[in-house]
């Protein structure tokens, strides 16, 4: 029967501790089975599982490693793990594994320990737990920070349905947004980001600056609303907005398209995708003079949305082609996911309203970006706390690997 033993240390991190430690393990000709290591606040977790060699005593390896630990100021526990255990434990790899991410202004133990529970409910276990935001000065905080963590779950998950309404029922009561994900091969390997224009990329909607040059706003307003909420057919109301802006004087849409302001970290998550090398595209129920506009200042890739008709200087109140509605900015975004030779499970969709919902169901990861109750309800992801660069952490990217790409 195989010696195996697990190794655990505790203490204050310092360089040269884990050599110091594997090296005592070296001398015996130990082999290592698994290895791991946390830090948080200059403390570290070291486990190792170790097979002792046939040769080997194991009183001798463990004699050496309190030595070792005491003279490197360490606690060091052993548990004896027999052959079994161990290879059930082997057995259990491929297991199916999500991904759950928290993100908020700031984490507290009510939402973490909420999630936990939610995840235990239904018979899973966290594996690794990861800080994807940066550290947060006390002293001088800062308004737009970000608190992320990541959770990798393992185990065979009996109701999806009941564990994500679990998660949206806890993401409203304490104010966090909480993704979850399929951790899959497609998770790291995504290569085409595109997002919603109106209320996404940019702060509000364009037609409702339209609308209030015109003096139709509370008309269009209403109208917006109710489509947004999924209670009227989008491609009616647009064509009932846009009929108001009637004789409205081309002039002016150089002047709303200059005063658009961008959404909080849209430069930030824009810019960070680029260098990694992400294709990046606007897929909007909008008007293509404004996406036009954007495509130039940000440097994008892809850019569709509806075009306004203007005959003489003025708005005619109509749209040129076909509206780009729910399913047209599916189709779009599977015709771009041809073009650029990836699977549609490659690509991330960014959007607020129902007519964002069934380009979110069909990307590989789709988030709800300040989002509507029944897009939010349907969404992989969520950001309603934070800016648009809340994304690259619902991507796993952290904000070590992101300042490091500035």
């Amino acid at each position: 029967m195989r010696e195996i033993i697990l190794i655990n240390i505790i203490g204050k991190d310092k360089p040269g501790l884990i050599a110091k430690l594997t090296g005592s393990l070296a001398e015996h000709g130990a082999n290592i089975l698994d290895i791991g290591e946390a830090v948080i606040h200059d403390y570290m977790a070291l486990g190792i599982l170790i097979e002792i060699p046939d040769e080997s005593r194991s009183n001798a390896i463990l004699k050496d490693l309190l030595f070792t630990a005491h003279k490197i100021d360490v606690d060091i526990q052993f548990s004896p793990i027999d052959e079994p255990h161990y290879e059930k434990w082997v057995s259990l790899q491929g297991r199916e594994r999500r991904i759950i991410t928290l993100l908020g202004r700031k984490l507290t133990a009510v939402q973490i320990a909420g999630v936990c529970s939610a995840i235990a409910e239904n018979q899973l276990n966290i594996d690794v737990i990861t800080r994807l935001s940066g550290r947060t000065s006390l002293a001088t905080p800062d308004s737009h920070a970000s608190a992320c963590i990541q959770m990798t779950v393992t185990g065979k998950l009996e109701n999806q349905g009941q564990l994500r309404a679990r998660l949206l029922t806890i993401s409203k009561e304490t104010g966090i947004d909480i993704s979850f994900q399929i951790d899959d091969i497609y998770r790291q390997n995504r290569r085409l980001v595109v997002f919603d224009m109106d209320s996404t990329l940019i702060q509000g909607e364009v037609i409702d600056e339209l609308a209030a040059r015109a003096n139709v706003g509370s008309q269009v307003a209403e109208i917006t609303r109710q489509a947004m909420n999924g209670e009227i057919d989008y491609r009616e109301s647009l064509t009932r907005r846009v009929a108001l802006l009637k004789g409205l004087d081309e002039s002016l849409l150089p002047l709303i398209a200059a005063g658009l302001k961008l959404t909080e970290g849209a430069e930030k998550v824009v810019r960070t995708l680029q260098r990694l090398g992400y294709k990046i595209g606007i897929i909007s129920g909008g008007f293509d003079y404004f996406g036009k506009y954007l495509l130039a200042r940000l440097g994008l890739d892809y850019m569709y949305a509806n075009r306004l008709e203007i005959e003489n200087g003025k708005l005619t109140g109509n749209i040129i082609g076909d509206i780009v509605d729910g399913p047209g900015k599916a189709d779009i975004l599977c015709r771009i996911a041809r073009k650029e030779n990836i699977s549609l499970k490659q690509t991330i969709a960014v959007g607020d309203g129902a007519n964002d919902l069934q380009m979110l169901t069909i990307a590989g990861l789709g988030v709800a970006f300040h989002a509507k109750p029944i897009v939010k309800k349907n969404a992989q992801g969520a950001i309603s706390s934070g800016g648009l660069d809340g994304l690259l952490y619902l991507m796993g990217i952290s904000e070590r690997e992101i300042r490091q790409e500035e």
